[in-house]
This record gives C-alpha cells, structure tokens and sequence, in this order.
C-alpha cells in the first residue's frame, strides 16, 4: 500500500509541474522538471510488486526474471538525473540564457546513450551514470542553497538527490559484491529509501507551488477582517467584472483593494500638515494605521505617509502587520 501511494504522491507532482508548464511559458528548465519528475513516478510505480510482475511477464523468451523491470527502474533514474542536469547546468555561470538549450540537446543526447548502453550492456553502468549524475546535482544545489522560497526547494530536491547517489552506489557494490538477485516484486531492504529518495524529489519539485498556496492562504486569513471592513467602506476599490482566480491571485488582489481603501480613507493620498510623520517603528506605526482604520473619526489622524509601506517591507508585509494590529485592536474593543 504504502508503495502505491508512494507513486500516486509522485504522479500527482509530475502533474503539478505539467499544469505549471501550461499556464506558464515552456521555458527549457520547466520542460526538463516536467521529465525529471515524470521519470521518478515511472521509477516508483515499477517499484510495485504488482507492477514490476506484470512488466517481467512482458520479457523475451530466455531472459531471466526481474531483467525488464530492472531496466525500467535503471532507465527511469538515469532520465531523471539527464533531465535535471539540465536544469542544474542553467545555475552555472559558463551557461547563458541563450545556449541552455544546445547545452540541453548534448546532455539529453548523452542520456539517451547512457540508456542504450545500459539496457544493451550492463546496469552497473547505468547505476554509474545515475551516481554521477545526482553528485552533480547535488554540488550545483549546494551552491545554490538561500533561505527563500525556492531555496528550500531546492533544499528539498537537493536532499532527494543525494539518497539516489547513496542508493546508485551501493546498488553498484551489490552488483560486483555478485549478491543474489532480489525474486520481481519482491521488496528488497532498499526500496523503502528508493519510496523516501522519490518523494523528497516530488516534494521539492513542487515546493515552490505549494509553499505559495500555504502563504496565500494565511494571508487571505489573517487580512480577512480587515478587507472586509475596508471594502464595505469603499466598495469602488473591487473590480465587478472580476473572475474566480488562484488563491495566490486573489490574496494579491485583497492586499491592494486594503492599499486602495486606505489611501480613499486618508483623502486620496493627500499629505496633512498637522499630522506628524510616522515612526520608524512598524509596529508603532501599524498600530496607528489600524485604530485609525477601525475608527477613521477618533482622535488619531494619519496621512499618505502613514499609509504607504515602510522602507524595506513589500504591500503585502505592510498590510499583514496592519491586519494583525487591527485584528488586536478589534479584540480589544470587544473586551472593553
């Protein structure tokens, strides 16, 4: 069971990447994630005892048992470290925007080779290429390491790679240590670090995808009051005609109807002489801006000044610290 889900996790990921790929240009890197991920979910689903049977009962006559399905497997991992080499050679700075894609013919041509010779010649050759391969991925992800949004999944891709090197080389000391072959479908004392090397491959190539949505809708929760009361006050700000959009989408859009009922409620943008600049402190500041959003005719008072984002805080930042002070404020008010 657990090697099912294991593939459906990973198909499921290929999928997010193919979606990806149609709502955004088919650039080189996001064609070469789409086959890299797609090539795991092939090696996982193999990895099915019920699978790889079905598969072996496919062979030629006279070919030992287990011999297709290990070559699938074989192949599969050496498609997915030639598609990612791809995308890791894009990071180096010898290779330009503009010869990616003849970089990209040669390694995939040298892939499609390392395939041949493996299935005509020797899996341990195969085993080879896929341990090189993923050390090079993983020193290209090393030097890429930050701690934003595509850093970790880099991270976390990078992580996954690393098991495929470990597993390519001690399936290679299996193979000239002469250890028994392993029965088709049966599980060997590998295959559960094969199921963990997959899915951290999945989870990274998707993580970026996902972490987006996550954020997306904590922001959409945590400015939930606020843009509705901002909204009932200046419901000009919403676009009527507007469509259902991605939730990373329709947080970006609350954050700037708040930007822009803020702005209506301060008089358009108008700077006041009698009101003071605000402080360097953002959270003194955002608390002004939400009493004064919470009660516009109270005795705070506040400017274009007050309502434009702090030096070095996006809309986005500025809004959620605004948010979370309203959201104080208002439980405050409630208790008194």
């Amino acid at each position: 069971m657990t090697l099912w889900l294991t593939a459906l996790l990973v198909w499921m990921a290929a999928g997010a990447r193919v979606g990806r790929v149609l709502v955004k240009p088919a650039t080189t890197a996001r064609v070469a994630i789409v086959v890299a991920v797609a090539a795991v979910a092939l090696a996982a689903t193999v990895a099915v005892p019920e699978i790889a049977v079905a598969i072996d009962n496919l062979r030629p006559h006279g070919v030992h048992a287990g011999w297709l399905s290990d070559g699938v497997v074989v192949s599969a991992w050496i498609a997915f470290v030639t598609a990612t080499s791809v995308v890791a050679s894009a990071a180096w700075p010898v290779v330009s925007r503009q010869n990616l894609r003849q970089v990209a013919m040669v390694i995939y041509s040298i892939g499609l080779v390392a395939v041949a010779a493996a299935i005509a010649w020797s899996f341990t050759f195969g085993w080879e290429v896929v341990a090189f391969g993923a050390v090079f991925i993983v020193i290209t992800g090393l030097r890429n390491l930050d701690w934003t949004t595509l850093g970790r999944g880099i991270a976390i891709y990078t992580t996954g790679s690393a098991v495929v090197a470990v597993l390519a080389v001690l399936e290679i000391r299996r193979a000239f240590t002469d250890a028994a072959p392993v029965p088709p479908g049966q599980p060997n004392w590998a295959w559960q670090a094969w199921e963990i090397a997959s899915l951290l491959v999945a989870f990274g190539a998707v993580w970026i995808v996902v972490e987006l949505w996550l954020r997306a809708r904590l922001l959409l929760r945590q400015i939930r009051l606020l843009h509705r009361v901002m909204i009932g006050r200046f419901p000009e700000v919403v676009a009527h005609d507007q469509t259902g959009t991605s939730t990373q989408l329709r947080a970006s859009d609350q954050v700037a109807q708040i930007m822009d009922a803020l702005y209506l409620q301060s008089g358009g943008g108008v700077v006041l002489a009698m009101v003071a600049p605000p402080p360097r402190s953002v959270s003194d500041r955002a608390d002004t801006v939400a009493q004064w959003a919470r009660n516009p005719l109270g005795d705070v008072a506040v400017d274009a000044r007050w309502i434009a984002p702090p030096e070095g805080i996006s809309p986005r930042g500025w809004v959620q610290a605004i948010a979370k002070a309203y959201d104080a404020t208002s439980l405050e008010h409630v208790r008194n």
